[in-house]
């Protein structure tokens, strides 16, 4: 399992940098100005001068393998730059967003799994009935549904229409104190809508998995020596059928940063989302690497988790190989 991890995190090393420098000069091939971009109203005023000078002090008058370098080399030391849209350094912006966006998606991942693996196994074990076909018939309709969709749905039906749940943001109108109250009843609607968008794939998996399973021999067997059938399903098929799904794990930490960025924009929800668009489009340099090099690692470490997941409960499955 070390070694394992240890030559995922060297491969890590290399894809960053092609990704970091990949940022670079998408932006610097975008037609965006991210000077103007920074002045914002007095940029359509000012003298080429002072455009060329505030060029200068933002650094974006260099040449683009100089700009990265200065940016890779600052970064490996701790300094990852000052946001020029947002104007604070990067390490405070992601900071004061990081922990919204991870207490969002980590909810949401959790709601898809849990309830995706439950509703597969009643399925798989009941094939044809009517919770089988109506909760595969919902699964592939959400998985053509986009999540923006999704959340402004929700948003009218259980805020607006029914009034059940705050609309968005992460404490109540007027209110100057976080509390836990608060911020949980404000997190149940933009959860529940990016775990619902997620939950078709883990849904599907299981209980094509433990469908499977119950007609493998080892179950037969169970049932043959006169196990109780929940026993049988839990015990012997459940673990079985899980197996390709722990691969989703991994392949679903793409998807789930996108959505999130769409629950997040939809809600108002103070987590990186809003950074993250406004970075692209004044071609924020160093916001802009900062925030793609955290979605790489997110989607990196997923991928080593799910692959760690997987050898632990398949041992057959070996973490040299």
């Amino acid at each position: 399992m070390v070694r394992m991890a240890g030559r995922r995190i060297l491969f890590a090393a290399p894809v960053l940098l092609v990704v970091t420098f990949g940022v670079f000069a998408v932006a610097a091939a975008s037609p965006f100005d991210p000077v103007k971009a920074y002045a914002g109203n007095a940029g359509l005023t000012a003298s080429r001068e002072n455009l060329d000078q505030l060029r200068a002090n933002l650094g974006v008058d260099q040449p683009l393998v100089a700009r990265w370098w200065d940016w890779l080399t600052s970064a490996l030391g701790g300094d990852l730059g000052d946001s020029g849209v947002m104007r604070q350094p990067v390490t405070d912006v992601i900071g004061e967003r990081l922990g919204w966006s991870v207490l969002l998606a980590v909810t949401a991942f959790l709601v898809a799994i849990l309830l995706g693996t439950s509703l597969g196994v009643l399925a798989a074990r009941r094939q044809s009935g009517w919770l089988d076909r109506a909760a595969s018939s919902a699964a592939y309709t959400l998985e053509a549904a986009p999540a923006f969709w999704l959340g402004l749905l929700a948003m009218w039906l259980f805020a607006l229409k029914l009034g059940l749940l705050p609309a968005g943001g992460l404490t109540d109108t007027g209110s100057d104190v976080i509390t836990f109250g608060q911020v949980a009843s404000h997190l149940v609607l933009p959860a529940a809508v990016l775990g619902i968008s997620q939950l078709p794939w883990f849904f599907l998996y299981v209980r094509q998995g433990v469908a499977d399973a119950l007609e493998e021999d080892p179950v037969r067997g169970a049932r043959a020596r006169g196990l109780n059938e929940r026993t049988v399903l839990l015990g012997h098929a459940l673990r079985s059928g899980m197996l390709p799904t722990l691969t989703l794990v991994g392949s679903r930490v793409p998807e789930l940063i996108t959505g999130a960025l769409l629950v997040e924009t939809v809600f108002s929800w103070p987590g990186i989302a809003a950074a993250t668009v406004q970075a692209a489009t004044a071609v924020d340099f160093p916001l802009l690497a900062a925030l793609t090099v955290l979605a790489t690692a997110a989607v990196l470490a997923g991928n080593l988790l799910s692959d760690l997941l997987y050898g632990l409960a398949d041992p057959r499955a070996g973490f040299d190989g």
